[in-house]
């Protein structure tokens, strides 16, 4: 069993690595002599079990999970692979139990700092893990401006490198590389994890992406379009606090269509809302809605198109997601994260005014100077496929952020774009989420691990035909569910608990 110096006894070790040989060093603490290519490493340290301390502030979910982390390597490094470029990693390697494999985990918004909640969970699976904050410190993209090599960092090669460093160090750690690589991420690491798939197709053997943030310039500029048709005026306004009347109604309306009046909505493109059904027929109340916002309401639960072509630019919120629209539509102003894009990339003008937007010739100037970094992903995973990767995807139904649609547009898109081995035609499963909101939350089962699910896929050949979903409230589960592959959806048996995931089959809708 290997352990870490200043944990229990330091092991001596010879380990070539790039043709250099550390020798004579304790096996963490002999990583800080580790050259790699335009790789400093600025900390290789042994932390004891449970004595993992994040940086800055954490939840208190966090720190219990870090509270019970086991003794591991940690290391740090900053990248280089441009002049402009500083990106930060971290790699961590179990001292003992490793699982052999290596996992990589994604990030959220503009990025900014490593994801350790997310790597806690790897590590306690046994994984050697790494995160990197992309590039940058902090979570707006006030980087990019006159940065353009940091706006290719953040876009698409912080994550390879870290994911070529982090390999490298896990060799030099364990004297062996790591027999198979994983990716896990959700929002922006679900497009990350499409990133990957799509220009590093060696990178990783099985791939989680979940809610991906893309095509990225088309999410933002729907967000602002969103945000627009909201916050115009008072009038176009609507407070928070109706946003639960329209949800109940929604729910009135569509809830059963599915044969269950169950609080979900399971498939909610065959639920047609008009929110005029709302709209008061005297003055404003809290259980109608004006006409100026029956407007705003209707432009929110659409999708966005040009309006001179008729071209989908991003997908509509879909019925039973209004509890979350305070997150992008509560005001004074759009989105921060959509903002930020246009301010700082597409205009770099931190003073840029939102309410100058035009749908049409600003999206087309968002592509045009994002092509090549945040513009839409190809489609065309072929590459990906060919080695026997597997590509697992996810999408809560209820999301207030990214438009659930997007990943089933993708999903379609890639099917058909995508030419995968005789031998192994199965290699991407999409899971859509009824009831969850932005990657978590929401009234619907919520709760999942794909990790499990796509280990036994890639390892040993068995495609996952369901993942079991739970609800928790007060900390009790009171609901589990099983998720299906697209296009299936959980049908209830006709007995049985409906809280219960044994009451329902996947089938074909």
């Amino acid at each position: 069993m290997r352990v870490l110096a200043g944990v229990l006894c330091a092991l001596f070790v010879a380990v070539v690595v790039n043709g250099q040989t550390l020798k004579g060093n304790p096996s963490c603490e002999g990583l800080a002599s580790l050259t790699l290519p335009h790789t400093t490493i600025t900390l290789a340290q042994g932390v004891g079990s449970g004595g993992f301390n994040a940086p800055g502030q954490v939840n208190p979910a966090a720190a219990q999970t870090f509270s019970a982390l086991p003794a591991f390597c940690r290391v740090a490094a900053t990248l280089a692979p441009s002049s402009d470029s500083d990106i930060k990693i971290e790699v961590w390697l179990p001292a003992s139990d490793w699982n052999g494999k290596f996992q990589a985990v994604g990030n959220g918004g503009w990025a900014g700092a490593i994801e350790y909640p997310a790597m806690a969970r790897a590590l306690k699976n046994g994984y050697a893990t790494s995160s990197t904050d992309t590039g940058h410190s902090g979570g707006s993209a006030s980087f990019a401006l006159g940065h353009h090599e940091k706006l290719i960092d953040y876009a698409y090669r912080s994550e390879h490198e870290m994911t070529v460093a982090g390999k490298a160090i896990v060799n030099a750690f364990y004297g062996t590389g790591a027999k198979l690589s994983y990716f896990n991420g959700c929002s922006t690491g679900g497009r990350q994890a499409l990133v990957e798939a799509t220009r590093f197709p060696d990178d990783f053997d099985g791939i989680i992406a979940g809610a991906a943030a893309n095509p990225k310039t088309h999410l933002d500029a729907w967000r602002i379009w969103m945000g627009q048709a909201m916050m115009k005026d008072k009038d176009s306004f609507i407070p928070p606090a109706k946003h639960s009347m329209i949800h109940q109604a929604v729910l009135a309306r569509c809830d059963a269509l599915d044969g269950l009046k169950d609080g979900l909505i399971q498939d909610p493109t065959k639920c047609h809302f008009d929110p005029k059904m709302l709209q008061c027929h005297g003055a404003d109340a809290a259980s109608c809605l004006t006409a100026p916002q029956v407007e705003a309401a209707r432009v929110v639960m659409s999708p966005v198109k040009n309006r001179k072509t008729g071209a989908l630019i991003f997908p509509g919120f879909e019925p039973g997601n209004e509890l979350g629209w305070t997150r992008m539509l509560g005001g004074p102003d759009p989105y921060g994260t959509a903002l930020d894009e246009f301010k700082y990339i597409v205009f770099s003008n931190p003073d840029w005014d939102w309410r100058t937007f035009d749908l049409e010739r600003d999206t087309a100037k968002a592509d045009e100077v994002s092509r090549g970094t945040l513009s839409a992903l190809d489609t065309n995973l072929t590459a990906f496929a060919s080695h026997g990767g597997k590509l697992l995807m996810y999408h809560g139904w209820a999301d207030q952020d990214i438009a659930p649609q997007a990943s089933i547009n993708f999903y379609t898109s890639t099917l058909g774009a995508t030419k995968p081995p005789a031998q192994s035609p199965e290699w991407l499963r999409l899971f859509m989420v009824p009831g969850m909101q932005h990657c978590g939350g929401g009234e619907g089962p919520n709760t999942f691990d794909m990790v499990p699910a796509l280990e036994s896929w890639v390892e040993q050949g068995k495609a996952p035909g369901q993942i079991l979903a739970s609800h928790s409230t007060d900390g009790k589960v009171d609901r589990t569910r099983p998720l299906c592959p697209y296009p299936q959806v959980a049908a209830y048996k006709g007995t049985g608990s409906t809280d219960q995931a044994a009451s329902f089959v996947c089938k074909a809708p």
